[in-house]
C-alpha cells in the first residue's frame, strides 16, 4: 500500500475521492465542493475574527453565544458541503458494496445542496435594509426563475433556514437510499 492509496482526513480525502470514483459528476462536485468549501471557511474565518474584533472589550454573556452562534452554522453549512466527498472516499476505501450510481447520486445531491444554500440566501434577504448608510429595497423579481424568487421572498425571514436544512437532508437520503447494492432500499 502506497503512500496514497488512502487518507487521513478531511484534506486528502479530496484527491483520494476523485481519483477512484467513476462518475464525471461527482468528480466535478469534488472540484467544486472543495472551491466553495475553501472560500467558505475562508468567509467564516473572516467573520469571526471581525466580531472578535468588534466585541473585544465587551465581557461574556450573549456575545460570547454570538460567537459560538457563527461556529455552529458554519458547521451546518459545512458539513453537508464535504459530506458527500467524505462518504464516498470511505465508501472507496472500505470497499464497500453499494448501488452503481452511489457516487453520481451524492455528487447531484451535492450539487442540490449547493443550490439550496444559495436560495435559503435569497429567502432570507430582507425587504429593506441598509448599506452604507442608505436605505436599499430588494430587487423585485425578473426574468425566467421570477415566480421561485417570489416564492422565496414570502418565506418569512425566520424560516429562511428550512431551505438549505431541505438539502442537507436530500444529501443523507440519498446515502441511505444509494447505500445498498441495488439502489432499491434494501440493504447491502
Amino acid at each position: 500500500m502506497g503512500r496514497f492509496d488512502s487518507y487521513s482526513g478531511l484534506l486528502t480525502a479530496y484527491p483520494y475521492a476523485f481519483r477512484h470514483s467513476d462518475s464525471r459528476l461527482f468528480r466535478s462536485y469534488v472540484v467544486v465542493s472543495a472551491l466553495l468549501g475553501a472560500l467558505f471557511a475562508f468567509l467564516m474565518a473572516g467573520a469571526l475574527v471581525v466580531l472578535v474584533g468588534n466585541t473585544a472589550g465587551a465581557r461574556g454573556g450573549s456575545l460570547t453565544l454570538s460567537r459560538t452562534f457563527y461556529v455552529v452554522v458554519g458547521l451546518f453549512v459545512f458539513a453537508p458541503l464535504v459530506g458527500p466527498v467524505l462518504l464516498v472516499a470511505r465508501r472507496h476505501r472500505r470497499e464497500t458494496p453499494v448501488a452503481p450510481r452511489y457516487d453520481a447520486a451524492l455528487g447531484a445531491a451535492g450539487y442540490a445542496f449547493v443550490i439550496s444554500v444559495y436560495l435559503g440566501v435569497v429567502a432570507s434577504m430582507p425587504a429593506e435594509f441598509r448599506t452604507n448608510g442608505e436605505l436599499v429595497a430588494r430587487p423585485e423579481p425578473s426574468g425566467l426563475f421570477a415566480p421561485v424568487v417570489e416564492l422565496l421572498y414570502a418565506i418569512p425571514g425566520v424560516a429562511s433556514p428550512v431551505v438549505p436544512l431541505v438539502g442537507a437532508l436530500v444529501v443523507y437520503a440519498v446515502h441511505r437510499w444509494y447505500r445498498s447494492k441495488r439502489g432499491n432500499g434494501e440493504r447491502a
